[in-house]
């Protein structure tokens, strides 16, 4: 199992909560703690990235980078 680090920005800490916690429910390797800028990454498996995507981008996040 290999896994993708997400990194995404959001405009307001709620709606990174939100991701936060839907990634969680999605099973993230892990997911980081939000910093202050809106930044929030998380470790997903391969299986689940492109849906791990899709909800950041339709909760509102605008994802940064993927590695």
């Amino acid at each position: 199992m290999s896994g993708i680090q997400i990194t995404a920005a959001f405009v307001n800490d709620s709606t990174a909560h939100e991701a936060a916690r839907k990634l969680q429910a999605l099973r993230a390797l892990e997911v980081g703690e939000l910093q202050k800028d809106g930044m929030l990454t998380a470790m997903v498996d391969d299986s689940v990235a492109e849906r791990a995507m899709h909800l950041i981008q339709q909760i509102g996040g605008n994802i940064q980078s993927m590695e």
